[in-house]
């Protein structure tokens, strides 16, 4: 399995936008995260990259959006009036399994870094004020 690879990561004043992308083929759920030092991967959204569905931890709702380029496989997320606090490396993660059941299938497993299997080397957001 090819690992996902992440780019477009760079720097921007606050206020401004960024697009993310994850090149990532073979999985059904490709998630995005984003990590800080000394701080836990924290879940951020993803997409069930067969119906396109996707999902979003409450804090980003409103300002990421998460896209796909199924020709592509490429996954994006769109982030919008970015402040210094969304300064973190950004990783996306894929998951390969045909169905998720139980915990893993809510929303809180959708956005646990432990139901990703495959991991991209991350790409550096730096939010300026």
């Amino acid at each position: 399995q090819v690992q996902p690879v992440e780019s477009g990561g760079g720097s921007v004043q606050a206020g401004g936008s960024l697009i993310l992308s994850c090149a990532a083929s073979g999985y059904r759920w490709v998630g995005w995260f984003r990590q800080t030092p000394g701080t836990e991967r924290e879940g951020l959204g993803g997409v069930e990259t067969v119906s396109g569905n996707t999902y979003y931890a409450d804090p980003v709702k409103a300002r990421f959006t998460i896209f796909q380029d199924s020709t592509e496989n490429t996954i994006y997320l769109q982030m919008t009036n970015l402040n210094p606090e969304d300064t973190a490396m950004y990783y996306c993660a894929g998951d390969q399994s045909k169905i998720r059941t139980g915990r893993a299938a809510t929303l809180q497993g959708l956005l646990d870094p432990e139901t990703y299997d495959y991991w991209g080397q991350g790409t550096q957001v730096t939010v300026s004020s």
